[in-house]
């Protein structure tokens, strides 16, 4: 699959996309090629905390035994140190509301899409929407945002 390539070089990560580097999924591969294209990530400020909760779900389940979640957790501190964060303010708050009233999202999703639309509310660049979750990507393409990953 190719990536569609953005201008601007500028990527916005959501969290779902954030978790196939930290342990090996279907998808790893895929997401890892953009990560190594393109580096620099962009993420909400809760990014971190919904990576964590997704880590200790898998492991709860027994997909990830404790030494894969000492090692992801250490890729998550090293993404970090590097990553940049969207951190709520008011115009971030009004827009997850209006995603709320206008797409079915849950909060934390309409949180990560405000935060993205943030960086083009101005429009005087493109962002590209780095998401493994089918609904989210949906709504970030109505919102006349980049996606990035084809999700079926």
């Amino acid at each position: 699959m190719n990536i569609p390539e953005i201008e601007t070089g500028l990527y916005f990560w959501d969290s779902s996309a954030i978790l196939p580097l930290l342990v090996k999924e279907d998808n790893s591969e895929f997401i890892l090629n953009i990560y190594k294209k393109h580096p620099s990530l962009i993420v909400w400020w809760a990014c971190e905390i919904e990576c964590v909760s997704a880590l200790a779900r898998l492991e709860r389940e027994q997909k990830i035994n404790s030494g894969h979640m000492a090692s992801a957790m250490h890729r998550l501190k090293l993404l970090k140190e590097h990553w940049h964060e969207v951190l709520p303010n008011d115009i971030v708050k009004e827009l997850a509301k209006r995603m709320l009233r206008v797409h079915t999202l849950r909060a934390a999703d309409a949180q990560q899409l405000a935060a993205a639309d943030f960086l083009t509310e101005r429009k005087t660049w493109d962002v590209g929407f780095v998401c493994l979750d089918k609904k989210l990507n949906e709504a970030a393409q109505k919102e006349g945002i980049v996606t990035i990953c084809e999700v079926n």
